[in-house]
């Protein structure tokens, strides 16, 4: 599967990476998508788990669906998140997998990934672990993934079947791909496809 990519995928990345950057800085900011527990509870995120969560881990929070309402994760499974951000969903999934299971999330910003460290640091998760990288070239080794998951990321990513045939690469045969996004169904003009500013708005 191939993808003629008509936007800049490093400008992309550094667009993206600024407006995250203010999320995980400035949490309580103005920005055109909802963010925090407002959002996990109106993507009937489990109320419970959340309200065990400290603020640090649930504030940045700006996913667009909730992809555990796909299927519960199980005791003991090996989760990757792609683009985690402050690291929610990995908190849930890790609330989920228990101490005999392992969380790995993916973010390619730094701030982001600093408040997300932090944050498993202060509720002492040391199966969770954050990784600096990008979708296209995940740091996770070959079939190691028993679930995959993401919020809201995929569709930030210019190339998204590069982004695909990672994430199959590193998961083992017979797992589960769990995602929440944004689709268009209809055909997309190519002046619109290579304006930066419309996939970050």
């Amino acid at each position: 599967m191939t993808q003629d990519i008509q936007v800049d995928a490093d400008l992309l990345r550094r667009e993206v990476s600024s407006k995250y950057k203010e999320v995980a800085l400035n949490p309580d900011g103005k920005f055109h998508f909802h963010t925090g527990r407002s959002l996990a509870a109106r993507l009937s995120y489990d109320k419970k788990t959340v309200d065990a969560l400290p603020d640090a881990a649930v504030e940045s929070f700006s996913g667009v669906g909730n992809p555990f309402l796909l299927r519960s994760l199980q005791p003991g499974e090996k989760v990757v998140d792609c683009g985690a951000g402050a690291g929610f969903d990995c908190f849930v999934a890790a609330s989920q997998v228990g101490d005999s299971g392992e969380v790995v999330g993916i973010d390619m910003t730094a701030e982001m990934l600093a408040k997300s460290r932090s944050t498993a640091s202060d509720m002492k998760l040391g199966n969770v672990d954050f990784r600096e990288g990008y979708l296209e070239a995940i740091p996770v080794e070959d079939g190691w993934a028993d679930v995959v998951i993401s919020n809201g990321v995929l569709n930030l990513c210019a190339d998204k079947p590069g982004v695909f045939a990672e994430i199959f690469r590193m998961m083992r045969p017979g797992g589960t791909l769990q995602f929440a996004d944004i689709a268009n169904s209809n055909e997309v003009p190519d002046s619109a496809r290579s304006n930066v500013d419309l996939w970050t708005a």
